[in-house]
């Protein structure tokens, strides 16, 4: 038998059944289509989902809106808003997207002052604890650190610095910074080293033929601590690094302490030097440190002078809207007569990001400083210009921040043609060396730029 005949060829080959005829199947059918009384009947949009798209569509669509009409982003947290990012950068410019897209969103303020309110007014929260800055920088006259933290402090909390609140609420509405803690409690250097720094500082200055001053504007937590609660986060390390740096650092360094000529002014002036919403003084502060500054550069000269009391100023109050409020302060202002006959003060608004140059024409008058004078500043200053402005010939005010970042032919420009040279520092940026004009590439080449351009 061959290979592969069947055994028995006569048989027949087994019977095969067709396949049975296939159902008719109904197409795929949505179920939103499907009758309601079906099992597995959906509909399209419910409630809910309608809700949903109606919510994404205005979150997407508002600000783009909002921008289309005119609506532009403002420095509300009175900080500037964070830059575009450049591609020399680096790796820095896809980190630095997230916060330039966040600053310049538009209604970012109205979001804001909403979740501020919620967060209060329902929760109970503090304004701005936990918040996390990202990195940005604070409101004027507030810096980040520059540095780590001083570790060889045994007073450094245990709670981390961004559980910190950005505001404190003490007693009878007053509210406090919350960066006049933080500063404190997690320093960037001890106070021997803020010392050596700020020396270097002086020399810098004074090795090329200028004269130094140096001026420390107090917090309000040291001015007005009548006012802040029993107990806060960071009560212990704030007052003991208060106590420190008055002891120690205006003695060491030179620096002028307006704390006693601040104490006297709400009652020479009539009007109070802190108020209870904002972190810094007010115009009577600023007065008091041009009559202190005056002192120092032309001694005698504040005998002429002539203050009196010159209405008030709308001033919107910096802490509050950390607490997404929108308080006025009404600052009492001033005129100022340097030699008796003419009010000559200049309310020009600058936060000296950008240099401010105010010089007065004509002859000089009596009462006044007639060298020219350069201010490297922070917030603080603003309410001392319009009377620097009355009593200084000429004057040039910069942000060391500003001051700090530029090159030595920027430096030059600012500094060559000055014979003062005046620094100013809030007491919770200095108290903590957290000032980027104390590193060590800053004061570096300051003092090679000064020294290239003696007076």
């Amino acid at each position: 038998m061959l290979p592969g005949t069947p055994a028995n060829p006569a048989s027949p080959p087994p019977e095969r059944h067709a396949p049975p005829p296939a159902r008719p199947r109904l197409p795929p059918t949505p179920e939103s289509w499907l009758p309601r009384e079906h099992s597995l009947y959906r509909p399209r949009h419910s409630r809910g989902q309608r809700g949903a798209l109606v919510c994404a569509v205005v979150f997407f669509l508002a600000p783009a809106l909002a921008f289309v009409l005119g609506v532009r982003p403002a420095e509300f947290e009175n900080r500037q808003l964070a830059e575009f990012p450049g591609p020399g950068d680096g790796w820095g410019f896809f980190t630095g997207l997230p916060a330039w897209a966040t600053d310049h969103l538009p209604l970012r303020e109205a979001g804001v002052r909403a979740a501020e309110a919620v967060s209060t007014g329902v929760f109970g929260d503090p304004p701005g604890a936990g918040a996390d800055t990202g990195g940005r920088e604070g409101p004027v006259g507030v810096e980040p650190p520059t540095g780590p933290p001083d570790h060889k402090s045994d007073r450094t909390p245990e709670v981390p610095k961004e559980h910190f609140p950005r505001a404190v609420l003490g007693t009878d509405g007053w509210y406090y910074l919350g960066d006049d803690m933080t500063h404190k409690c997690f320093p960037v250097h001890d106070v021997d080293e803020v010392i050596r720094r700020l020396d270097r500082l002086r020399r810098a200055v004074e090795s090329s033929g200028r004269q130094f001053e140096l001026v420390f504007a107090p917090d309000k937590t040291t001015m007005a601590p009548e006012h802040l609660p029993d107990d806060y986060l960071g009560k212990e390390c704030t007052e003991a690094r208060t106590r420190e740096f008055w002891e120690r650092v205006p003695a060491a360094t030179g620096a002028i302490d307006l704390r006693p000529a601040l104490h006297h002014a709400d009652e020479r002036l009539g009007a109070p030097v802190y108020g209870p919403l904002d972190s810094h003084w007010t115009f009577a502060g600023g007065l008091t440190m041009t009559y202190a500054l005056a002192e120092r550069l032309a001694p005698g000269s504040t005998e002429s002078w002539e203050v009196e009391r010159n209405g008030r100023r709308p001033w919107v109050a910096d802490v509050p809207r950390l607490h997404g409020k929108h308080l006025d302060r009404g600052l009492d202002a001033f005129s100022l007569a340097p030699d008796g006959n003419g009010d000559r003060t200049d309310y020009v608004g600058s936060n000296f990001r950008k240099p401010l140059h105010l010089e007065q024409t004509g002859p000089a008058a009596e009462g006044t400083v007639r060298r020219p004078v350069g201010v490297l500043a922070d917030s603080f200053t603003q309410f001392a210009t319009p009377y620097l402005a009355a009593t200084v010939g000429d004057l040039r005010v910069v942000h060391h921040n500003t001051l700090a970042l530029s090159s030595g032919r920027e430096i030059a420009e600012l500094l060559a043609d000055r014979d003062v040279v005046v620094v100013q520092f809030v007491e919770r940026i200095i108290a903590g060396g957290g000032s980027a004009l104390l590193r060590d590439s800053a004061l570096d080449t300051l003092a090679a730029t000064l020294a290239r351009h003696p007076r």
